[in-house]
């Protein structure tokens, strides 16, 4: 079964716009969990324009489910994940200034940067996952040259052709995925994933573990509210009521 992790960054965004605590993004990641979310996700950023390393320690302290904290390793944001100690981390590759994630990691390349990396984190006991594209060549490196325990596939593309041509939009990720699982590395995957697209991807990604959803569910939410939003994510991942 796929579970659903909530990324609360937009309710951050959106406290600290009017500055104050409302709404209140504890608050909103215990409801989540209590509505049914089997997970909390988080992307804080150096500019801190929307999660605060604040709010990933109250967060820590809270979260009943799994915690995965997303983010470019520097320096602060390994000593926040190693001292925090989620259950997951997640590992993306864009610099300071980028409005939001869009690309994958070039394992060819990083491979040296990233496994002393993953090295600290795994023996931190935190299972760790790198943002990933389709390309096969990638994913086999990912599997072959640095050590990690899954992968999240970007699903940006995918969303943005499904409209179009479902069939086509998927293909390479059924490719990434079927090449991923055979090479032993657990799938995750997330980015612009919605009510429209949602339940085709996971019917047709086998080994799918995990998808984080953030920016469509909260904008979902003010219109359907927060719980049966999230209910209804649920149902596109195959769970009934009775089972979350």
């Amino acid at each position: 079964m796929t579970r659903l992790s909530v990324n609360i960054n937009k309710v951050a965004t959106l406290r600290n716009a009017r500055g104050g605590n409302v709404p209140n993004v504890l608050q909103v990641a215990m409801d989540c969990e209590r509505f049914g979310a089997q997970g909390i996700t988080v992307h804080p950023r150096p500019d801190e324009r929307h999660i605060r390393y604040s709010d990933v320690y109250d967060l820590s302290k809270a979260v009943k489910t799994e915690f995965n904290i997303e983010g470019y390793p520097n320096e602060k944001f390994m000593d926040l994940v190693l001292e925090v100690k989620p259950a997951q981390v997640t590992l993306v590759p864009d610099p300071p200034d980028v409005l939001t994630s869009n690309a994958g990691w070039d394992v060819l390349r990083e491979a040296d940067f990233l496994n002393p990396v993953l090295d600290k984190f795994r023996n931190a006991g935190i299972r760790t996952s790198i943002f990933m594209e389709t390309d096969i060549e990638q994913i086999e490196a990912a599997a072959q040259n640095i050590n990690v325990d899954r992968i999240e596939l970007y699903t940006g593309p995918y969303a943005e052709d499904f409209s179009k041509d479902p069939a086509k939009a998927i293909a390479p990720y059924e490719k990434a995925a079927a090449r991923a699982d055979e090479l032993g590395l657990g799938i995750n995957a997330g980015h612009d994933l919605d009510l429209t697209n949602l339940k085709y991807f996971r019917e047709n990604i086998s080994g799918l573990l995990e998808v984080s959803i953030g920016h469509a569910l909260i904008s979902d939410a003010l219109y359907y509210g927060l719980e049966n939003t999230i209910q209804l994510y649920l149902r596109e991942l195959n769970w009934s009521h009775e089972e979350v």
